[in-house]
């Protein structure tokens, strides 16, 4: 009996079993999310090296050691798992068009402007080599300072090569990373190549991380940002009156905050009469209520045990108003910017009911466009690398904007550019 193989393949059956229903959200979900969150996006390539591992078994190994019939089970059960997995995978690129033509209506892709035809198919090769993010065609240029500062002050610029650009739209990128790590490098890369390649011009910022910077440092960092793409993106081939954003997690958050706040002094020290509108916001998987304001207990959690001690530096019990300010939810009004709002329903480090809330409070409040994708069986941060979800949500993700700046870009002009002209 090959004891090696039959703890080999419960092991993945645990995993599997975890990537399909992981733990719920709280301290189990770290551990859950950490095993979960790759287990799902590479269940093809997990699967295919269980069926490899089991031919192996009743073959080469099998005659010296006979067959473990227990290990054979564990197979059974991996492959299901798996095999559920990725079918639900190969949903989520009809239930995207779907929810886009419930928000955008029917005839949505007619208005996009595209360089060459639509292919609604998944790139070739691009989930057999998963951490192969950049794409041929892409200028990048690393490392531009946005204000004064060293490596945290610095942003990334993608866009097409060997191409004349003039009023290209601009895409804003925010990683992510708990607002305590991460770097302009890690996230959003699927989607910036993608965008690149359409001709936008991509941006992806640095900011100062907690906790020895505590927030709002973060927010004031992503704000100059977006101060320097209005001033300075001509340079670049972009267009200053459009300008979008997105951002994973933390930069979800960032991201939707931003949107939320033009012009907040307090979020813009020093720079105040800078320009920091978007035209539009697409976050990922973001944290809305960072003080509670839900009463939910997930976000209270979440406030008390890891936002006051580790990124604010400060006590709710005291000072819940800063917590209330940082929360996109408390910020949504009539002048909200129109969102796309995509989150996982397994996701088990921000649970989807912050999503949920965030876009009922858009959809109540807001006169702006507000779609909503919730992905089922999508972990936290699963569009990092490339897999059938990711490639299909970042396609959702680059519809949605070229829709967005077909039909309602001419009329993005931002209050301080045109002011500027006139």
């Amino acid at each position: 009996m090959s004891k090696g193989y039959a703890r080999r393949q419960a092991v993945l059956a645990a995993l599997a079993a975890n990537a399909v229903r992981p733990a719920p959200s709280g301290w189990a979900g770290i551990p859950g999310f950490a095993l979960g969150w790759p287990v799902s996006e590479l269940a093809p390539h997990l699967l295919g090296a269980s069926i490899v591992d089991t031919a192996a078994e009743l073959t080469v190994r099998r005659k010296r050691s006979g067959v473990s019939w227990a290990g054979l089970l564990a197979a059974g059960a991996v492959a299901g798992l798996l095999g559920s997995a990725i079918a639900g995978s190969r949903r989520v690129g009809t239930q995207l068009d779907e929810a886009l033509r419930e928000n955008l209506g029917e005839s949505y892709l007619d208005s996009l402007d595209l360089p060459g035809a639509l292919d609604l198919s998944l790139p070739r090769g691009s989930v057999a080599r998963p951490f192969r993010l950049r794409q041929r065609g892409v200028e990048w240029i690393r490392d531009v300072p946005y204000t004064e500062g060293g490596r945290k002050a610095r942003l990334d610029i993608y866009r097409p090569e060997d191409r004349d650009l003039t009023d290209a739209p601009v895409l804003i990128q925010v990683h992510g990373g708990a607002w305590t790590i991460g770097a302009k490098e890690q996230q959003g890369l699927i989607l910036m190549n993608r965008m690149a390649q359409q001709g936008w011009i991509c941006v992806a910022v640095n900011y100062r991380l907690a906790p020895k910077y505590p927030f709002p440092t973060q927010i004031i960092d992503v704000k100059r940002a977006i101060a320097w793409v209005r001033e300075n993106i001509q340079q670049y081939g972009g267009d200053p009156s459009y300008v979008a954003i997105t951002g994973g997690s933390a930069g979800g958050h960032l991201a939707s905050l931003a949107a939320l706040t033009p012009g907040l002094e307090e979020y813009q020290p020093g720079f105040e009469d800078s320009d920091t509108t978007v035209s539009a916001c697409v976050p990922f998987y973001g944290v809305y209520d960072l003080a509670g304001i839900t009463e939910r207990p997930a976000a209270i959690a979440l406030r008390d045990r890891f936002l006051a001690p580790r990124v604010f530096g400060k006590d709710p019990r005291t000072d819940l108003e800063q917590f209330v300010k940082a929360s996109p939810l408390a910020h949504v009004d009539e002048h909200a910017p129109d969102f796309f709002v995509i989150h996982g329903r397994n996701d088990s480090l921000v649970p989807v009911h912050q999503a949920r809330d965030f876009v009922a409070r858009l959809r109540e409040q807001s006169g702006s466009t507000v779609t909503y994708a919730e992905l089922p069986g999508a972990q936290h941060a699963f569009e990092v690398f490339s897999s059938i979800r990711s490639q299909h949500a970042t396609a959702a993700a680059q519809r949605w904007l070229q829709w967005h700046r077909a039909t309602k870009g001419s009329a993005m002009s931002s209050p301080v550019l045109a002011a500027s002209s006139s």
